[in-house]
């Protein structure tokens, strides 16, 4: 059964692998077209229907574009529809969400300290918004507020500062900023999926039966893909933040996370005046970096993330790491060699806050992240890095005899 951790791990690399990778396609066809956009340029003698060209040079040839702002005359012969970039990059996210923070509910979604639910429960809450957050928010766009689009961006940014607060005290600290990305990638994939795609297909239909399509098919899907244009860059914040407990597990995470929102709006303000060829409005960095100042003197702000330092019962789970023969040798191991990083206060020179927010300084704690410990410094030598607390091989080996036997036991 212990095998099965390992099996595991590399179901979570493969499937994290394909979401990267899925992820830079839709991302960077999706810059391009932006940029593209913007950048279309007009002449006189421009086909009928056409709103701009541009010529552009790569790999060694040359490249002329024309984009007809509703639609071409007729139906080419050949047409290539960008859509499973989107589609892949959520479903692999999906299944990445499914791999390992609702098969490790206990450990990376649900915290007593915050809300005391089971698993299921937690995962059940999971699933719940992120269903509900698309709805509400295409309700918003197709209400009087999509008619605005600069009211519309104001009341969802509200919207997306409320869902912030209220996941910090439904979820861990990690599981919280994720969240938000995760409603926030499955609105622009949903908008990809239900709105944009639809749209251009029924202006294909259009024009295979010889009517002309209504513009307002074109309008509604120009504005889903700018909200996609400048949500892109906060989603990927919120995805890498689970790496940096700086960023999820302090008091004001949430605010973190409501900033970074504004930083997505200015990054992309800049490239979007850029390419537009409306100047080059540099203010939009000294913005961007006064909030990042912001987020990094709040990550320091307050005692830390909601429930830290709270003690409470073991769990059945950690109970059975607790009491399985050599948890005793296993914790004084893990005192000597590893929480000079993964404590409250790291004592390790440069060490400000345990990696990942991982504290390995009670039995609960050390229970609780017992596979990763197999995994780092049982069955590799990832922790500590470059060996610099000098674990030997026999305690590694004590490692790895401890939760086998608590697997097999189980």
């Amino acid at each position: 059964m212990y095998e099965f951790a390992l099996y595991w791990d590399w179901m979570s690399f493969a499937v994290r692998w394909l979401h990267v990778i899925a992820g830079i396609a839709w991302i960077g066809s999706s810059f391009y077209f932006i940029a593209l956009d913007l950048g279309l340029r007009q002449r006189p003698g421009l086909p009928h229907g056409v709103h701009g060209e541009e010529w552009q040079v790569h790999g060694g040839g040359f490249y002329h574009i024309q984009k007809y702002m509703v639609a071409p005359d007729h139906m080419p012969d050949h047409l290539i529809w960008f859509k499973w970039e989107s589609y892949t990059t959520w479903l692999s996210g999906f299944a990445l969400l499914c791999v390992v923070y609702y098969a490790g509910a206990d450990l990376y979604l649900v915290d007593p300290a915050v809300l005391d639910v089971p698993a299921w429960g937690g995962i059940l809450i999971s699933l719940a918004t992120i269903g509900v957050g698309w709805v509400i928010y295409d309700l918003a766009c197709k209400s009087p507020l999509g008619k605005n689009d600069t009211l519309l961006m104001v009341v969802l940014y509200v919207a997306l500062v409320v869902l912030a607060y209220l996941f910090t005290h439904l979820f861990t600290g990690r599981a919280a900023l994720l969240h938000l990305g995760l409603i926030t990638g499955t609105a622009m994939s949903a908008n990809v999926f239900f709105v944009i795609i639809p749209n251009q297909a029924k202006v294909v239909a259009a024009l295979k039966a010889g009517a002309t399509p209504d513009p307002m098919l074109g309008k509604n899907a120009k504005q889903r893909s700018t909200h996609n244009n400048y949500l892109t860059l906060p989603v990927l914040f919120l995805m890498l933040s689970n790496h940096y407990p700086l960023a999820f597990a302090t008091e004001y995470n949430w605010v973190i996370a409501s900033l970074v929102f504004l930083m997505g709006v200015t990054i992309r303000h800049f490239f979007n005046t850029h390419h537009a060829g409306k100047g080059n409005p540099w203010w939009t960095w000294a913005v961007t970096a006064a909030l990042f100042a912001a987020i990094a003197w709040l990550s320091t702000a307050g005692p830390g993330a909601p429930g830290d330092g709270e003690e409470a019962a073991l769990t059945p789970h950690e109970e059975r790491f607790v009491r399985v023969a050599g948890f005793e040798d296993v914790a004084n191991v893990v005192a000597g060699r590893c929480t000079m990083c993964h404590s409250a206060e790291p004592y390790w020179e440069g060490i400000v806050a345990a990696p990942k927010g991982v504290r390995l300084e009670t039995e609960a704690e050390i229970a609780r992240h017992a596979r990763e410990i197999y995994l780092q410094a049982g069955r590799s030598h990832a922790m500590p890095p470059a060996n610099v607390t000098f674990v030997e091989p026999a305690e590694r080996a004590l490692i790895r005899t401890w939760y086998e036997a608590a697997i097999a036991g189980s």
